[in-house]
């Protein structure tokens, strides 16, 4: 048995009802108690006992009036509340001091009333819920209260390393199955930045875990600023998910038939996904592809055998992402467009609203237009100067005598028995020049259709820069692809795209190098590789084929996702928050700045990891979820010294937030593993 199960037996086997209750532990009695908040008095002493009350420290009350009642309401202390007496104990501090009278320590000159009162104080709390037994005698756990009784009935108890393992491993979903070690260890709980009081019970710390199906196909985020921890959290999922992947019963493609029903089902019976799960990670800044100097530690470094990086440069070690523009007709089209997408002449939008889709060939007629746009296409990027693959020197398409002599008197160059790209330019051009002749004005009127379709004139005018036929060349057309001439190769007869989501499908780790280009070209490939794998998995769910998990993973998110006010939920970050979770598609973000993330992302964000945030713009904007109004104060509070790390985590079944340190990320095995 492993380490993990061992320790995952042992916090599910906690029955916090009888365990919870330790004198030592004792903490105060409530004065006051309702559906949402309970104010306890506590003493000096009992605190010091305790080791500590800290803001978001949890408790548990237990009503002691009768036996038979069989619950514990759980609390976290959130800060000091008013006493009835605080008037009187602070007009009584204010003379003594009036009078320069010591009040504490051994030479106080408070009488011993007085000093029994100084040393009581009220502890406001927030109800999180109530641990109780069900018909079964299992304990559950409910986040409300279904009933309270009189408040000074109840005594309050911090609780020790054992029933807080229990309490923060809390699982609130059907798709958790408690007590198998499909769960991997994220941290230990953490209250406070200082540690005078936890650096002295090390050996006390409540493990916190995480479940698979927490992260696989849900949307994480992960907010915090620079150097709190984050992408060390990221490659902390990462590790984990791996683990979780390695547990897989098979591989997505691996040939064996099951029924629509099966199909449907994304984990096993024991909590394991079906299949082994893929992951892609956006690396901005090149921190998982490669060690850093900040912690030296990186994905690949650790696991070289399940990795295949890629970049948009040549690099020692990475897959180029470039594309035969020639041969890969679609996939570089798709580039073409998120690289012009932000242009606003029209006939810029009318090139990026053609279709380059193969027709079937037995409609003919489509066929031989759909040719025709293909070698105008081409045509754009030769003239572009696109260098040619070594294998094509010619381009093909149909023309006719009659077009072919317009072209040139004796008719001699003719496309359809193949031409070079400068004679093939030169035909489009002049049929672009002369498309107001007689032969194209009787043939709409003979056809009932122009011989150049919508898309075909987009394309014509791209290639002569000419926006009317016969017209002076007034726009900047094919020139304006040279900005993306860098991503293309006259080698390579396979997209990358393509490549990349087979290893996806195999369960491997894609680790996308976008540290050394620019930001236009960062978005770009973005946008590219998630709109494919996501068409990709909505064809398999369409067709009733099954999905592995694929992960994605946004670094700086705030540069790729669609800002806050943005209205447009068509934009492929939007579908994948929306719609990711039918198609087995896991989003996992990370930014600094949660006001600038589209409110449609925020809304379906099922977990959450929250280091220190510098501003109250972005502790408003988390305060609208969840219990992080808890933490708004504390999450302000940050020792750059101590607090790497530290965050405060709301997980998909874990129904309230769990302050965690998270464990660094290491390349080497842990010894339990």
């Amino acid at each position: 048995m492993s380490k993990t199960l061992d320790k995952i037996k042992e916090i599910v086997s906690v029955d916090p009802i009888k365990q919870g209750k330790q004198s030592d532990l004792f903490v105060g009695h409530p004065f006051s108690l309702d559906y949402n908040k309970a104010n306890i008095l506590v003493c000096d002493d009992d605190k010091e006992r305790v080791k500590g009350i800290a803001q978001g420290t949890f408790l548990l009350a237990f009503y002691d009036n009768e036996e038979n009642v069989e619950e514990a309401i759980l609390l976290r202390a959130l800060a000091p509340a008013k006493l009835p007496t605080d008037s009187a104990v602070i007009s009584s501090m204010i003379e003594y001091y009036k009078d320069n009278l010591p009040t504490s320590g051994k030479s106080s000159k408070l009488d011993d009333f007085t000093r029994y009162e100084f040393r009581f104080s009220g502890l406001e709390c927030r109800v999180l819920g109530t641990f109780y037994r069900n018909d079964v005698n299992k304990v559950e756990f409910g986040a409300d209260l279904e009933n309270f009784y009189s408040a000074h009935h109840y005594s309050v108890y911090k609780v020790n390393k054992d029933v807080l393992g229990f309490i923060v491993n809390q699982r609130d979903s059907p798709d958790v199955i408690p007590g198998n070690d499909n769960e991997f260890s994220i941290g230990h709980v953490r209250y406070s930045s200082s540690q005078r009081f936890q650096s002295k019970t090390s050996n006390e710390k409540a493990e916190v875990f995480i479940h698979p199906a927490d992260l696989l196909g849900k949307r994480t985020a992960l907010f915090g600023m620079t150097r709190t921890g984050k992408s060390n959290t990221v490659k902390k999922i990462i590790e984990a998910t791996v683990q979780i992947s390695s547990k897989a019963t098979r591989k997505l493609n691996d040939g064996i038939a099951e029924s629509l029903e099966e199909n449907l089902q994304t984990f096993n019976k024991n909590g394991t996904p079906k299949f082994t799960v893929g992951q892609i990670i956006f690396d901005i800044n090149g921190e998982y592809a490669n060690a850093n100097l900040q912690d030296g530690n990186a994905i690949y470094d650790k696991f070289k055998n399940e990795v295949t990086r890629y970049s948009v440069l040549h690099k020692e070690g990475f897959i180029v992402m470039k594309v035969n523009f020639y041969k890969q007709i679609q996939s570089g089209f798709e580039l073409v467009r998120s690289f012009l997408s932000d242009e606003n002449g029209d006939y810029v939008k009318s090139l990026l609203a053609i279709d380059l889709v193969e027709p079937d060939k037995t409609d003919e007629s489509a066929h031989i237009r759909w040719e025709r746009k293909v070698a105008a296409y081409l045509c754009c990027l030769y003239a572009a100067k696109f260098p040619l693959p070594n294998d094509i020197t010619t381009v093909k398409f149909s023309g006719n005598k009659d077009l072919n002599e317009l072209v040139k008197d004796d008719g001699s160059i003719i496309p359809d028995k193949g031409i070079s790209f400068d004679e093939a330019i030169n035909w489009f051009t002049i049929i672009w020049e002369k498309y107001n002749s007689p032969y194209f004005i009787n043939y709409k009127a003979k056809k009932g259709r122009e011989w150049a379709d919508e898309d075909l004139k987009a394309l014509l005018v791209f290639l002569t820069r000419k926006r009317t036929p016969g017209g002076a060349a007034n726009v900047s057309g094919y020139q304006k692809l040279r900005g993306i001439i860098e991503q293309h190769t006259n080698t390579g007869a396979k997209a990358f795209e393509e490549d990349i989501i087979e290893k996806l499908r195999d369960g491997k780790i894609i680790i996308i190098d976008l540290s050394q280009g620019n930001p236009k070209i960062q978005e770009l490939y973005s946008e590219i590789l998630c709109q494919k794998i996501f068409d990709h998995s909505m064809g398999r769910f369409i067709n009733n084929k099954p999905n592995n998990f694929i992960q994605f993973y946004f670094e700086e998110a705030h540069n790729l996702f669609p800002k806050k006010d943005d209205k447009d939920l068509s934009q492929i970050y939007n579908r994948i928050a929306k719609e990711g979770a039918k198609l087995s598609l896991g989003m996992i973000y990370a930014t600094q700045e949660v006001s600038s993330i589209s409110s449609n992302i925020l809304k379906n964000t099922q977990n959450w990891f929250i280091a220190h945030l510098n501003n109250e713009d972005e502790i408003k904007e988390l305060r609208k979820y969840y219990d992080f109004d808890d933490f708004a104060d504390s999450l302000i509070r940050f020792s750059a010294k101590n607090d790497k790390g530290f965050v405060r985590m709301k997980t998909y079944s874990n129904p309230f937030v769990v302050p965690v340190q998270i464990d660094k990320f290491s390349i080497e095995l842990p010894s339990n593993q």
